[in-house]
C-alpha cells in the first residue's frame, strides 16, 4: 500500500491512509482500526480525529480534493487568452501528470470508491458534490473567458471527457494503455475546437 511521506501532520497520513486503503481494499477495507494498522499508528488514533465512519469518509473525501488541485495545479497555460491550443495542451499535461504519477492511478481508485459510496449516503454526497464544485466553478469561468457560449453545458461535456478518458485507462477496458501527452492534446484540442471560437 502507497501511503504519503510518514512526515506529514497526523491528521493528513491519517486521510491519505484511507485513500490508500479505499484504492487497495475497497470500501469495506475502510475502518477506523484499518487505518491505524497501515498508519503505524497506536489504536484509537483514527477515532480520536474521526469519531464516526461518515466524519473519516468526509476526512477522505477533502483530502482527496487537495491532492487531486496538487496534480492539477494551475500552470501558465491555464489562460483563457492564450487560446484553444494552449487551453488543449494544459489540460492534457494535467491529464498524463495524473496518468502517470507514481500514486496517482491510486488517487482515481479512492475516488471511484468515495463517488460510489456517496449514490448511497445522502449526507456525504453534499460533501462530496461540494469539494467538486472546487474543480467545476473555475473551469465554467475558464470557458466562459475563453468564449464558451454555453460554459455550463460545455464544463459538463468536457468534465465528462477528462472522468471518461481516466476511468478507462486506469479501470475499464483501456487500463493497460496510457496516452501519450501528444494524444490527449489532440484529444483535447478536437473537443475544445466544438466548443470554442478561434
Amino acid at each position: 500500500m502507497s501511503v504519503r511521506s510518514a512526515g506529514t501532520p497526523r491528521t493528513e497520513l491519517i486521510a491519505d491512509t484511507a485513500l490508500a486503503l479505499l484504492a487497495e481494499r475497497g470500501m469495506r477495507g475502510l475502518t477506523h482500526r484499518a487505518v491505524d494498522e497501515a498508519a503505524g499508528l497506536p489504536q484509537g488514533s483514527t477515532s480520536n480525529y474521526a469519531r464516526t465512519r461518515l466524519a473519516l469518509l468526509e476526512a477522505a473525501v477533502r483530502r482527496q480534493a487537495e491532492r487531486e488541485a496538487e496534480v492539477l495545479a494551475p500552470t501558465e497555460l491555464w489562460d483563457p487568452a492564450s487560446g484553444r491550443d494552449h487551453l488543449a495542451a494544459a489540460l492534457a499535461l494535467a491529464l498524463h501528470r495524473y496518468l502517470t504519477g507514481d500514486d496517482h492511478r491510486q488517487l482515481l481508485v479512492s475516488r471511484y470508491e468515495l463517488a460510489l459510496e456517496a449514490t448511497r449516503r445522502p449526507e456525504l454526497r453534499a460533501y462530496y458534490d461540494a469539494a467538486g464544485a472546487r474543480f467545476r466553478d473555475p473551469l465554467t469561468a475558464l470557458l466562459r473567458a475563453a468564449g464558451s457560449p454555453a460554459p455550463e453545458r460545455h464544463t459538463l461535456s468536457l468534465v465528462a471527457w477528462c472522468d471518461g478518458l481516466m476511468f478507462s485507462c486506469v479501470a475499464g477496458s483501456y487500463h493497460a494503455t496510457t496516452p501519450t501527452e501528444a494524444e490527449l492534446r489532440a484529444g483535447a484540442g478536437e473537443l475544445l475546437r466544438g466548443m470554442l471560437p478561434a
